[in-house]
């Protein structure tokens, strides 16, 4: 893709620089993990038994159990996280809140920027605008500014301060400082959520009970960090497959399967903003004892948009995300779906007295059941967003005219302004993204270091 020292081999080190891995059989491989970095990195602290029983299904199928963040990534897995002492470890609690004293560090909060200040003379980005408790005020930069606002919000910010495609901006009366691909390219997850099993034991979770005061596993977690309510909503275990390449072993996944140890008709329908007789079908099940397992297209064809609606940053902008515009995508969740009804048709997970909980799609009645057609509208009645927006300030060569900033992370045709979010991803990768978002941040840390002259140890 023309982005010179992104590979693999380049980017490693900062992924063993920001994690310290806590899961013991994993600490001696010091080629794939890190023991030294802020983000602690675990199993969860509590599993169910049908949560080791869906790691033999895989078994069974044929899947290794594997380290997913090592040398292969297509297997079965217990979920890592980014837990200590059973709660979640965020990007503030591990990098801010040790550093929070550092008198080179000014942090302020309830405040709200407005835009890039940018000299036109010059076109170098000099400085933000920002509102806080109502009053405006303006922060000029020394050196750079570097936006890290995510991939909703670094577009946007970009569009109002007049960087982005010509035509849409003067549609809404913003001064065009730069034309630019800004919020095109937008790439997300896309998450399948139809397929419960309910068991005939009380081996799994129920998740609408679990929060509930008056539940021994509160107190427990109150007191000791420990239970279920360590894991992570729910999310015990995972596979990578390659539905194209179903017999590989070893390269890049194209679905991941999410076990959830619990039934999603348990507490997540109302949620999601089910329509009511949909919910209602749902409803019946909560308290049921199940489990779920979620289909995630890790490699989408299909690229939708970020638009802004007004030139008030108040205003949120449009998410256009064109899911499933690509027919392969569609074919992969499929071929997704049909994986997870495996895993419960393995002998394993019928021990459990697996019964798939059948709810009726009124739109869907059309279709043979279980047919691909049948499936294909399932799909886009009961999919969602993960929340890993990627891709809207594409990184690229600078020839490249899809690209938004360069591998230095600079936007192109601007001064003094970086990226550094999971807007900058050229292709989503085939994982979940908060990592690779500090993988991101820590390269870019040395490479603005570097070019300041306040790199040790280069």
């Amino acid at each position: 893709m023309g982005n010179e020292g992104w590979a693999y081999k380049d980017v490693l080190k900062y992924f063993k620089k920001l994690e310290k891995i806590d899961i013991p059989e994993l600490k001696s491989d010091t080629t794939y993990h890190g023991t030294d970095g802020p983000v602690h990195i675990t199993y969860p602290l509590f599993h169910t038994p049908v949560a080791e029983g869906f790691l033999k299904a895989g078994e069974e199928l044929g899947y290794p159990t594997v380290d997913y963040n090592g040398k292969n990534e297509i297997g079965f897995s217990y979920v890592q996280t980014t837990i200590l002492n059973g709660t979640r470890l965020s990007s503030n609690r591990a990098y801010l809140r040790p550093i929070r004293d550092r008198k080179n560090l000014y942090i302020t909060l309830e405040s709200t920027v407005t835009k890039v200040l940018i000299e036109p003379e010059s076109n170098r980005a000099i400085g933000v605008e920002l509102i806080k408790s109502g009053r405006r005020i303006i922060v000029y930069a020394k050196k750079e500014v570097i936006l890290c606002a995510g991939a909703i919000k670094s577009p946007q910010l970009l569009m109002l301060s007049g960087i982005g495609p010509t035509k849409h901006l003067a549609d809404l009366g913003i001064n065009v400082v730069k034309n630019a691909p800004v919020g095109e390219n937008l790439m997300d997850h896309l998450n399948f959520y139809g397929l419960t099993w309910k068991i005939n034991a009380s081996l799994s979770l129920r998740l609408s009970k679990l929060m509930k005061p008056v539940n021994r596993h509160v107190s427990n977690f109150m007191k000791n960090r420990r239970g279920p309510i360590t894991i992570p909503g729910g999310c015990e275990a995972l596979g990578f497959i390659n539905t194209k390449q179903p017999e590989k072993r070893t390269g890049l996944p194209d679905i991941e399967l999410l076990f959830i140890g619990g039934t999603f008709k348990d507490i997540f329908p109302k949620l999601l903003g089910l329509k009511e007789p949909l919910y209602q079908n749902w409803h019946k099940y909560l308290n049921t004892y199940g489990y779920s397992v979620e289909s995630i297209l890790l490699k989408p064809k299909s690229r939708g948009r970020i638009k802004l609606l007004t030139n008030d940053v108040n205003d949120k902008p449009e998410i256009v995300p064109n899911y499933l515009d690509d027919p392969d995508d569609v074919r992969s969740m499929i071929a997704g779906i049909r994986a997870s009804l495996n895993i419960g048709r393995t002998e394993i997970m019928q021990k459990f007295n697996s019964q798939l909980i059948n709810v009726t799609y009124p739109e869907c009645n059309s279709y043979e059941y279980d047919s691909d057609a049948y499936w294909e509208c399932v799909i886009r009645i009961m999919s969602s967003t993960l929340y890993h927006y990627s891709g809207t300030c594409k990184m690229g060569a600078r020839e490249d005219p899809t690209a938004v900033v360069d591998p230095r992370l600079k936007v192109i045709g601007v001064q003094g302004l970086r990226i550094a979010d999971a807007s900058i991803m050229p292709e989503i990768v085939s994982a979940h993204i908060n990592i690779p978002v500090y993988m991101i941040a820590e390269k870019a840390a040395d490479m603005i270091k570097e070019e300041w002259g306040y790199l040790k140890n280069k």
